[in-house]
């Protein structure tokens, strides 16, 4: 029988549960802040929704493509200056070794009228707004587009390096839990609320209480509520699904290239660039395609996406290309009908708050919001970093084509 070991208890100004960019990017700013703040993730870091996404910080432009100046668009048209300015270690936090994998984003469309009229709608009230190109200025994948192709100032980074940084920046209060074992802590007189972790290998017993418990955990979020004793809020949260669709492909077969294809007031393709471990491109191929796609087989879907760039990107040759499929649901604050929310949103009650960034661009006005709700900080030395020095971190999550194992060329896949 193993002795029972003496129990430390630390209380801490903020507990925040989830690794994604939304809880990496709240634990920094309350850190600069002055907030004594800790992070425990389950798994691996961005593990989901961060290290599913596409990495393109949205201006606002595919949100406005029926020329109608939306709350969504204008939630979220600020957001790629402040990125830019971070990325370039001008603001904090300073990411300068976030790896940009492109400067900017193309525009382009489809021949139909539909598609020019969105087009036309993309450039009403952004900060961000399309820049049309000569022929002889767009990349070789966009030059027998027979519509207008334009430019978006707007960046595409690389998830897993923005997670790296994030962390590097505020490592020693980061930490991998057990969930399973854990003994979550409904309330305490006075102390807010908190949670008792075992050392995995020491088996020391660690009690950390908490003024406020942040949960950032995504699909994650209503477990945690429930164990944390919340009252049971039944329609606060939505899991909206999304099939993705890959390519992958040797670089001469398969050229880089990062943009959205227009057709009327949708996406109909939004397409970014990767390598993978083996040197070959990726494609993460969304928009649309993975709206579309929820309905689909991995199988349907493979062969659907192909059909789609064959008619969006006449010039391209899919018949060396590889075909794979992952499926990314998306845990967000509830719609009344079910939709994207238009912006980051959070609740607090009982001392917790519940938060969803909504996109992966709006990760920054999610934590400002949060950090203005909370108490001041307590300007208390914890000593948590000290009693956490020992406790094992969590490692970045793969990214998707990386851990996809059902490719096929189209060939194999019913047209």
């Amino acid at each position: 029988m193993r002795p029972v070991m003496p129990r430390e208890t630390i209380s801490i100004d903020l507990l925040i549960f989830g690794g994604g960019v939304a809880g990496l990017w709240l634990l920094d700013e309350a850190v600069r802040a002055g907030h004594d703040a800790l992070l425990l993730e389950k798994t691996a870091l961005g593990a989901g929704q961060t290290i599913w996404s596409q990495g393109i910080i949205h201006g606002g432009v595919k949100y406005a493509l029926d020329g109608i100046m939306n709350p969504s668009a204008q939630a979220i048209r600020d957001m790629p200056a402040l990125w830019r300015a971070c990325l370039a270690g001008e603001l904090e936090p300073r990411l300068a070794g976030v790896r940009v994998r492109s400067h900017h984003c193309y525009l382009w469309q489809t021949a139909s009228l539909a598609s020019r009229m969105g087009m036309m709608g993309a450039r009403i009230g952004l900060r961000v707004a399309p820049i049309v190109l000569n022929r002889d200025e767009r990349p070789s994948v966009l030059r027998d587009c027979p519509g207008v192709v334009a430019r978006l100032d707007e960046q595409v980074i690389d998830p897993a390096s923005l997670l790296a940084e994030l962390a590097a920046r505020q490592a020693d209060r980061i930490a991998l839990y057990d969930a399973d074992a854990a003994e979550f802590v409904p309330s305490g007189s006075g102390s807010g609320r908190g949670i008792r972790l075992r050392h995995p290998e020491s088996g020391t017993s660690l009690e950390l209480m908490a003024t406020t418990v942040v949960l950032a955990a995504g699909g994650g979020n209503p477990s945690l509520a429930e164990r944390f004793g919340l009252p049971h809020a039944s329609g606060e949260m939505q899991i909206r699904p999304l099939h993705m669709a890959l390519v992958r492909g040797k670089p001469d077969r398969l050229p880089e290239l990062y943009g959205h294809c227009v057709d009327g007031g949708r996406t109909r393709v939004t397409i970014t660039s990767a390598m993978d471990r083996f040197s070959r491109r990726v494609w993460q191929v969304g928009g649309e395609i993975a709206e579309r796609g929820v309905k689909m087989s991995s199988e349907a879907l493979r062969a659907f996406c192909a059909a789609e760039l064959e008619a969006v990107l006449p010039g391209l040759d899919i018949s060396k290309l590889e075909f794979g499929a992952y499926v990314a649901p998306r845990a967000e604050r509830a719609t009344r009908d079910g939709k994207r929310p238009e912006g980051c949103s959070f609740i607090a009650s009982h001392g917790v708050i519940r938060a969803w960034p909504t996109k992966l661009a709006l990760a920054p006005r999610l934590a400002t919001d949060i950090l203005a709700s909370l108490p001041s900080p307590s300007g208390r030395a914890s000593g948590v970093v000290e009693a956490m020095s020992s406790w094992p971190r969590p490692a970045v999550a793969e990214p998707p084509w990386e851990t996809e194992s059902n490719w096929a060329d189209v060939r194999s896949s019913p047209r």
